[in-house]
């Protein structure tokens, strides 16, 4: 997994290509995590992953309430089929901010 970071007025997106497995999640997390240290708005563009992990889903449960706790937002956009599909099987879909 590689995650490019790039600034957009104010906001931050990170742009993740290949899996968020188990092996990568946590390197995910720290840089959605820190993210929040550099902006208040983060957008997570997930055109190019393949796969997400369970514990994906958590680095993404943790980001949401940094989100809420900071008064910030955090988009997911650009969602393939398979993530998609983990995200309405998981309730995701209805968690997050999700835009195409």
């Amino acid at each position: 997994m590689t995650i490019e970071e790039t600034a957009l007025d104010g906001k931050l997106q990170l742009n993740i290509e290949g899996k968020i497995d188990s092996i990568s999640s946590s390197d995910f997390q720290d840089a959605v995590l820190k993210s929040f240290q550099k902006s208040n708005e983060i957008i997570i563009n997930m055109e190019k992953v393949s796969y997400i992990s369970s514990a994906a889903l958590r680095a993404l449960t943790l980001g949401n309430k940094t989100a809420a706790a900071k008064g910030g937002i955090m988009t997911v956009i650009n969602v393939p089929p398979c993530v998609s599909d983990v995200f309405r099987t998981t309730g995701f879909d209805k968690m997050l901010d999700i835009r195409q």
